[in-house]
């Protein structure tokens, strides 16, 4: 029965994953409600086990529509896996409880910035080209490769943002990239959970074959309806997200 409830919202996490990010927003509170009682690297492993195939296919899914800007997604997703690396290092030295009460006031930002800037990812129209692009690309991917391998909630969708608002492209583009960067960062952390035996692989395959089928229907949706699809999801996903770290930050 576990097995079935978790690979449903491997599903559902690896359909709405592939959109615009947030698929932790599903996977991580039905895992920790399927298993309450183990320990949370596992939980964490065995979520990263499962997502990065479905991040890696959308990734695959969007490079055969959508113009990816390779050379400077490539050093991007370089700097984002040293990045997640480093960040899921430090957690081990560094609590990262700090975190919890100040990300629902950055996402918050984030959406408001967002919904009042209507023109806001609209237009693919990059800023920046060559060496230039590819810095500012690496510097996006560094910061919240970090981030998720500290803390880790709304990776995804920060990602999407800061693509939009600091390199120029719409939102379409801007989830085709961050999906390669977000498979970059979810290796890192793969890498660290197995290499400390956090991850159970008798879950892990058939919650990537769902998540895998969850991010074919979405990246699909995606790429049918293009930016403004993907905006509007965007919205919705950083709203509930503000809800649930809200909730998780200060009740009780």
């Amino acid at each position: 029965m576990e097995l079935l409830f978790v690979s449903l919202a491997s599903l559902l996490a690896g359909f709405v994953d592939a959109i615009v990010g947030g698929g932790g927003l599903i996977m991580v509170p039905a895992l920790f409600t399927a298993f309450p009682t183990t320990h949370p690297a596992t939980l964490f492993g065995v979520n990263k086990g499962a997502s990065i195939w479905g991040t890696g296919f959308a990734t695959w899914q969007y490079s055969r529509r959508v113009q990816l800007r390779w050379q400077s997604l490539l050093p991007a997703a370089g700097a984002g896996f040293a990045g997640a690396f480093a960040g899921a290092w430090l957690v081990t030295v560094v609590p990262s409880d700090f975190l919890r009460k100040l990300l629902p006031v950055v996402l918050l930002a984030v959406l408001v910035y967002t919904l009042v800037k209507k023109d806001l990812g609209r237009v693919h129209a990059p800023r920046f080209s060559g060496l230039q692009e590819a810095l500012i690309a690496s510097a996006v991917g560094l910061t919240i490769g970090f981030y998720d391998g500290f803390f880790g909630p709304g990776t995804g969708s920060f990602f999407v943002f800061l693509l939009v608002r600091w390199l120029g492209y719409d939102f379409l583009h801007a989830s085709a990239s961050a999906k390669l960067l977000n498979t970059a960062t979810n290796f890192a952390a793969l890498i660290l959970f197995v290499s400390t035996g956090h991850i159970w692989w008798h879950f892990v395959l058939p919650m990537a074959i769902a998540n895998v089928l969850g991010s074919v229907l979405g990246s699909r949706l995606a790429l049918k309806h293009g930016t403004g699809f993907v905006r509007g999801v965007f919205i919705v996903v950083v709203g509930a997200l503000i809800l649930k770290t809200s909730y998780a930050a200060f009740a009780g």
